[in-house]
Formats: C-alpha cells, sequence, structure tokens
C-alpha cells in the first residue's frame, strides 16, 4: 500500500492524504507541486520522475490511514 507522507521532504509544506498537490517518486519520497518543479520533477534522492501522489479515498483513511511519520530530506530545497 502506498504510504501518504505528511509533509514535503524539501521545504516541510503540510501535505495531506487527500491533497493533489504532493507529488512522489517510485519510492514514495514526497515533495510539494511547487518544489517538484523547482527539482524539475526529479527526485533529488533517487533521480526516479516525480508524479502527482494519488489521493486516497476518504472512505479509506480511517482504516488505512496516512503516515505522521514526517520525513526531511537530506538534500537542499532548490531555489524557487
Amino acid at each position: 500500500m502506498l504510504q501518504l507522507r505528511p509533509n514535503c521532504e524539501c521545504c516541510n509544506r503540510d501535505l495531506p492524504a487527500g491533497t493533489h498537490d504532493a507529488m512522489i517518486c517510485s519510492f514514495e519520497c514526497t515533495f510539494c507541486r511547487s518544489c517538484a518543479q523547482a527539482m524539475q520533477d526529479e527526485c533529488p534522492n533517487c533521480g526516479g520522475e516525480l508524479v502527482p501522489r494519488p489521493p486516497r479515498a476518504e472512505r479509506l483513511l480511517q482504516k488505512y490511514p496516512a503516515s505522521t511519520e514526517r520525513i526531511r530530506g537530506k538534500n537542499p530545497c532548490p531555489p524557487p
């Protein structure tokens, strides 16, 4: 199951489970749309493509909640 991380690894912006502003790579690294665009949609951790994260249906969030673990990347944010 896809891990819905709660924040952008770069700027630490909140990314709730239902947002359409979250971008992920195949390793589930998570970034906001603004940071992903500044990185040209390339994950700074693995070099993979960043694509929109699908939102989880509200009715399933209680049974399969989003992660609460905030992850911060080791790479600095790119300039806007």
